[in-house]
């Protein structure tokens, strides 16, 4: 183990005292005095170069985000959503205060720029993920044959968020919102306002890994349904949309106050990062995180906990963690966290598909080559 001088320590930061100050006693950074003078302290080097890396990708994010994507571009041009100055917009609106008084479907019409129709459908053989897969995997088998216009893609689109909402959410009153239906699905109508909000905040994200998934998709002509189907498998890793899940679990674990950061401690001695803690694009804290806890109390455990991660990362919660609580606050089913991802992602999925189909590009990275003989 190495120990670091304050100058050293500072060069690495590239912070002002303070805030080496402020990490140590925040437990972040390990203090010793300097045995070679003891009006002096040194500092643990895994800590100052752990902190140092994590301030070193948030600013290294736009460069990474502006890496070559497809054939003469450097970057994926898009007018449906972006991060700007720690604020999430929708087609230039402030996605927080959408997420006030917005459904999912007025979510659809602004990015689609058209009116949304979910049509009635019959029951979908089976409930939940697994059955959704299914239903679009049936339809994405076939050749895609869809015209280019817009409006007949929007129609299109409905189609295809109409036969995913009906594994997710059933089909008892269909001419309900789909928040009330999956509250009613859950027999939770009390966590309705909450579902609402969180289907607006998690409609869009950017060039998120499963939209550039479902972009490059349909931009080798496929259809709606399999760029759709190509969104859900990519959602379904841990790192994506099943990271709730994980976060549930952990907290579960060191629930009680007493041992919440010997906990987390254990779980980075792992190797393992904490979840459901910091974002690359919100370094001053994830604004969906915050717009979603304040429509409900998290359960005492979720607070302890992140009580401990703050200390311990620095870092604030995010919108994984947000879901978590969502989903322990009202008892919601296991998979409930996924569902309400998948079912709001698709919305965006579905805009950008839109917007990649109408670009007429195919989308085809180049790779840097780094084995033998390169």
């Amino acid at each position: 183990m190495d120990w670091l001088t304050s100058a050293e320590a500072l060069t690495l930061l590239g912070t002002q005292p303070q805030t080496l100050y402020a990490n140590v006693s925040r437990g972040r950074i390990k203090a010793r005095p300097d045995p070679d003078d003891s009006r002096r302290s040194l500092y643990r080097g895994d800590d100052v170069r752990r902190l140092a890396q994590r301030a070193a990708g948030r600013r290294k994010q736009e460069v990474v985000a502006t890496e070559a994507m497809h054939w003469g571009e450097p970057v994926l041009r898009t007018s449906i959503s972006t991060v700007a100055s720690g604020r999430l917009l929708y087609r230039g609106q402030d996605a927080c205060a959408l997420a006030d008084t917005a459904t999912l479907e007025e979510i659809a019409a602004l990015l689609w720029q058209a009116p949304v129709n979910l049509p009635a459908l019959e029951p979908a053989e089976g409930r939940g993920v697994s059955a959704a897969f299914v239903a679009l995997a049936g339809a994405a088998a076939r050749p895609a044959v869809f015209a280019r216009h817009p409006a007949m893609l929007a129609q299109e689109a409905g189609r295809v968020l109409g036969t995913l909402a009906q594994p997710l959410a059933g089909v008892e009153r269909q001419d309900e919102p789909l928040h009330m239906r999956l509250a009613r699905s859950w027999n939770r109508p009390g966590a309705a306002d909450a579902i609402r909000r969180a289907l607006v905040l998690l409609a869009d994200h950017e060039l998120n890994a499963s939209t550039f998934a479902a972009r490059v998709t349909v931009s080798t002509g496929a259809s709606l349904w399999a760029g759709t189907l190509a969104g859900l498998a990519a959602l379904s890793g841990p790192r994506h949309g099943q990271a709730s899940r994980g976060i549930g679990a952990l907290v579960e674990d060191i629930r009680y106050a007493a041992a919440a950061e010997e906990g987390l401690r254990d779980w980075l001695g792992e190797g393992r990062e904490v979840p459901g803690m910091g974002h690359p694009l919100y370094p001053y804290g994830d604004p969906r995180c915050a717009a979603l806890l304040d429509s409900f109390e998290p359960p005492p455990a979720f607070l302890i906990y992140r009580e401990a991660a703050e200390s311990i990362t620095g870092d604030l919660p995010n919108i994984d963690f947000a879901l978590a609580a969502l989903a322990a606050r009202f008892e919601l089913p296991d998979d409930a966290g996924f569902t309400l991802f998948a079912l709001a992602r698709a919305v965006g999925w579905l805009a950008h598909m839109m917007e990649q189909i109408g670009s007429g590009e195919a989308i085809r990275p180049r790779a840097r080559y780094v084995g033998v003989g390169g």
